[in-house]
């Protein structure tokens, strides 16, 4: 009877983060119908578990739109998970003088297998970037930081991941493969790889991982700047160059402090 318990408690747990996982910064506000529909759980037992949720503060109900939100407790947990991110503290000053440079914006993603997301950003001053926020994730195979993020598993790692695209979007995986190709390859000649406009066709950005993962997360630079702005013109001669020296300097500046 204990074993079956806490089964149960162990069931609702994983229900209720299968809950909070369909919130994101593009999906704030979600009807029940649209959860039953994403969760794919009966009626009644979302229903217990938005009722827990919700007394938790973990999640809210707006009468006016009728619809569930995020809670403010979500916030104060992630707020823990930040913090313990020493080479946010390190990186910020060094971002924002960069990004003040290139009039742009500096970005430091964080990833673990398959997730990867934004934990820093700084925008340059009269910057017109789009700032995300903070802990959206970001796409592994349409943005510099993505491949960047990929270029760095282990060999077999990065060809499972392309095994289950396969199975998926042949077509697409496919056009992921001369991607990471052309990324390997840049990484390799310049030390960044380059977005080109395969997210954002007005931003491009171009990105460097840091070379060691640090307690088992990878992290990676970028720098997004207008597609016609001088910087965007100068990635070999300036932006590069420096965006490699900010990395370099936090994994120097890593290594003098524990961490």
């Amino acid at each position: 009877m204990v074993s079956e318990n806490k089964n149960q408690l162990v069931s609702a747990l994983a229900r209720g983060i299968s809950i909070l996982r369909c919130f994101t910064p593009m999906s704030r506000e979600l009807s029940g119908r649209e959860l039953i529909e994403m969760t794919g759980l009966p009626k009644p037992t979302l229903f217990r578990l938005l009722e827990t949720l919700c007394e938790l503060g973990l999640l809210r109900y707006s009468e006016r739109i009728s619809k569930y939100q995020p809670g403010i407790a979500l916030l104060n947990m992630g707020a823990p998970v930040l913090a313990r991110m020493t080479i946010r503290q390190l990186a910020r000053p060094m971002m924002q003088d960069l990004a003040n440079h290139i009039v742009g914006q500096i970005q430091l993603s964080v990833g673990e297998g398959p997730n990867l997301l934004y934990a820093e950003l700084v925008q340059g001053r009269q910057s017109q970037v789009f700032r995300p926020e903070i802990g959206m994730r970001i796409s592994l195979s349409r943005t510099a930081s993505g491949r960047a993020y990929l270029s760095s598993w282990p060999e077999a790692e990065r060809e499972e991941y392309l095994e289950r695209l396969r199975k998926r979007d042949s077509e697409r995986a496919t056009w992921l493969e001369s991607r990471l190709a052309e990324t390997v390859h840049d990484l390799q000649e310049y030390g960044f790889c380059r977005s080109h406009g395969d997210l954002h066709r007005e931003i491009v950005s171009i990105a460097v991982p840091m070379r060691k993962p640090i307690d088992g997360e990878s992290w990676v630079f970028a720098a997004s700047v207008p597609v016609f702005s001088e910087q965007g013109r100068s990635f070999e001669t300036d932006l590069g160059p420096r965006l490699i020296t900010v990395v370099r300097s936090v994994e120097a500046a890593l290594g003098n402090i524990s961490y």
